[in-house]
């Protein structure tokens, strides 16, 4: 059978400050260039059911998140992110609800304004 082989770059930016370092992906001729093949080869997973890269979003090509069956080409680059330390949809709804006050607590003082 014929080998072919992938130049990736491995970003890990899971802890810390990101490390990148060159991969090569060997992969038999039928064999498809996916994602998931990259990550068990490199030694970050053993499958798609791994508990490691299990959450949603936990890897991804020059920043756009993929998934384990997505291709992959030479010369991309592979990176690993770590977990979002804050949900950004309860920053918004908490900044909005702020917000909200705001503009209650200056329709109060307009009142009290008034009545003096």
């Amino acid at each position: 059978m014929a080998e072919y082989s992938l130049e990736l770059i491995l970003c890990d930016a899971r802890q810390g400050v990101p490390q990148l370092r060159p991969f090569k992906l060997l992969l038999d001729a039928n064999e498809p260039a996916t994602v998931g093949l990259a990550l068990v080869k490199a030694g970050f997973a053993t499958g798609p059911d791994d508990p490691v890269l299990a959450r949603k979003g936990c890897f991804g090509v020059f920043g756009k998140r993929k998934d384990w069956d997505s291709p992959i080409y030479a010369g991309d680059r592979l990176e690993l992110y770590s977990p979002l330390l804050i949900d950004p949809k309860t920053v918004r709804r908490k900044k909005a609800n702020q917000n909200q006050d705001a503009k209650f607590q200056a329709a109060a003082a307009k009142r009290k304004a008034r009545r003096l």
